[in-house]
């Protein structure tokens, strides 16, 4: 079992292309463990943006604090605190901060997108 603060996970600069003012922590993934699925805390910046893009697996993404905007293509959707975001594999997407508060959001993903291998239990197996 790991339970921690989130601060006491490092903030690391998204360094991918298109990424302005943005830092995510990597709070639990398969190197603590879990076999499945990592969740890390993103936090964008008033005027910052995570890269427009995609990729072959899903996400989830619960909003914390702040107000933004979620491209879906290129259709902008108003997001808040409170609200939930489903990412489907693929799809075209971008996080906006139009707010004047950090907006902070935790995103849940399969490990396999971090190139992790586990194996499934046999209850899990198709």
């Amino acid at each position: 079992m790991k339970v921690q603060h989130f601060e006491q996970s490092v903030a690391n600069p998204v360094k991918m292309d298109g990424a302005t003012g943005c830092q995510v922590r990597q709070l639990i993934n398969d190197q603590d463990g879990a076999p499945n699925f990592a969740m890390r805390q993103f936090e964008v910046e008033p005027g910052g943006h995570t890269p427009k893009h995609h990729h072959p697996y899903e996400h989830e993404v619960y909003v914390i604090a702040g107000a933004g905007v979620v491209l879906e293509g290129d259709q902008p959707r108003e997001i808040k605190a409170g609200d939930v975001i489903y990412v489907a594999p693929d799809e075209v997407h971008q996080f906006q901060n139009v707010g004047e508060a950090p907006l902070k959001f935790l995103c849940l993903v399969p490990n396999s997108a971090n190139n992790a291998q586990f194996v499934a239990k046999p209850e899990c197996a198709e």
